[in-house]
């Protein structure tokens, strides 16, 4: 980004200047006499507009102005360490700054805070985030993309919301639950599959889930379904402690048989998904991991994953469940590990899943972003949407690679169900080969993965963007998917 800023000073001969870039700039200010450093920075508060100043597609320049000893920037990118970032101040002036790389694609929930304990906004920043907290200033680097299926579109068709007050007596304690009926619902006499979401009231206020289903029911993305949103009483002990159990009790036994009992929703696990975050994905699997009778579905995103969780999915037999992950890379530090670590677990089982990376936080700024991505892969409007079908009749699954984005190698997966010859290729947007990653006979009820380095390309790095992987299987069938390459 470029700026243009001027100035009228009777100490310096120039009457205007130009600035290619922040540290053009500062040091504009350092050369400039102490009585012309406040018109310089006048200037250009005046000519960047909005903040933060983004340069070269990467580059963060946090800025805030005014009177203060200490300005810091906590936020997902730093766990939100009210000591972490520390701006600083232009001399002899009120403008403080920091400099930050990040991805090209990040995006981030962040505030400031000034004299060590008073939290604010970013001022001069329009984009804000709701978050857990109240609302967050948001860090958008160019190639983010926001959500478009989060907005309410008043020109589409809308389901409905219904809420009841539901006594638990495995808890002992009575909690709102909200149900989504889908568009038509009143008028139709078919039965829905029905997704059930922990933290349930927060994905309706600040993951607008219900203007996810309400978009992608429209766009012909997803199957018409019904959605329960389920808040927790006891959070941490009841997803992650002591009440697991009888959480998961209040969940099959009481809740799913009401639903069933006054909704018209399928019954059968392939017909059922749980879905949560942070310590809601740790129920949602627990409950897939113990209760596949009644969830074939589990989706958790920047999930807490307990030991039994892991050593229940690596011990059992491989359980008849299809599973959603994903992960911010500025998440929590704790989680990183357990969620990577999982991955290799559900790949030596055989497990369908999907798996992303993000360049985000633990925040459902992040989350709300990606409710899409489960609910196609659980309930496509069409067959095709996923592939699954498709890949069974032809003898092969090939999943999407992990991470995705990734930088600089990612993993893909596949499996073949009858010994074939099998070879997978990677392509540029042009068609043209970049990479033979396997090309020989795999046997039949096998999974294999392999690695693709864009480091190793020919001696040289692949640059930034879209490529694209073809499984071929004899006799003449594939599939191909899309990765993204971010630098």
């Amino acid at each position: 980004m470029r700026f243009r800023f001027l100035v009228a000073l009777v100490a310096i001969p120039l009457q205007s200047s130009f600035a290619q870039t922040f540290q053009d700039f500062l040091g504009r200010v350092a050369a400039a006499p102490d009585s012309a450093r406040t018109v310089l920075v006048d200037s250009f508060m005046n000519a960047v507009g909005s903040l933060p100043l983004i340069e070269s597609d990467t580059v963060a320049h946090f800025i805030y102005r005014g009177s203060v000893s200490s300005v810091t920037v906590p936020g997902d990118a730093n766990e939100w360490n009210t000591s972490a970032f520390p701006m600083v101040r232009l001399s002899t002036t009120d403008l403080w700054y920091h400099t930050r790389s990040f991805e090209s694609s990040a995006r981030l929930d962040y505030k400031f805070v000034l004299n060590g304990s008073v939290w604010i906004l970013d001022p001069r920043n329009p984009h804000t985030v709701s978050g857990g907290f109240g609302p967050n200033s948001e860090l958008r680097i160019p190639a983010y993309m926001p959500a478009p299926e989060i907005q309410f579109y008043p020109g589409i068709p809308h389901g409905q919301l219904w809420d009841t007050t539901f006594f638990s007596v495995n808890l002992g304690n009575s909690r709102t639950v909200r149900i989504y009926t889908p568009p038509g619902y009143q008028t139709s006499t078919d039965s829905f599959p029905v997704v059930l979401f922990h933290d349930g009231l927060e994905y309706v206020t600040l993951a607008q889930a219900n203007n996810c289903i309400d978009y992608l029911v429209s766009q012909n993305r997803i199957l018409p379904l019904i959605a329960v949103f389920v808040p927790p009483v006891n959070r941490t002990a009841e997803y992650a402690g002591n009440q697991m159990n009888q959480f998961s009790a209040f969940i099959v036994d009481e809740l799913m048989s009401y639903v069933a009992a006054r909704f018209r929703t399928r019954r059968d696990p392939a017909g059922r998904a749980v879905l949560g975050a942070s310590n809601g994905g740790n129920i949602s699997l627990w409950l897939g991991l113990n209760y596949p009778s009644v969830f074939g579905n589990v989706a958790a995103q920047s999930s807490n994953i307990i030991g039994a969780i892991s050593s229940g999915f690596q011990n059992s037999p491989r359980l008849d469940l299809k599973l959603y992950l994903d992960l911010g890379t500025y998440d929590i530090a704790a989680l990183i590990p357990l969620v990577r670590n999982f991955i290799p677990i559900l790949q030596s089982r055989g497990y369908v899943y999907r798996y992303d990376e993000f360049y985000e936080g633990h925040s459902w700024g992040n989350w709300r972003a990606h409710v899409d991505n489960a609910l196609e892969m659980f309930f496509p409007a069409t067959p095709s949407a996923v592939g699954d079908a498709e890949n069974q009749l032809s003898g092969f699954r090939l999943y999407q690679n992990y991470p995705n984005p990734f930088n600089p190698s990612t993993t893909i997966n596949f499996s073949v169900l009858a010994t074939s010859c099998v070879s997978i290729q990677v392509y540029d947007v042009l068609g043209q080969t970049v990479a033979t990653l396997y090309g020989k006979i795999a046997e039949g009820g096998s999974s294999y993965s392999v690695l693709f380095d864009g480091r190793n390309f020919q001696g040289s790095q692949l640059s930034s963007g879209v490529y694209f992987y073809r499984l071929i299987a004899s006799p003449g069938t594939s599939e191909m998917k899309q990765m993204l390459l971010m630098r």
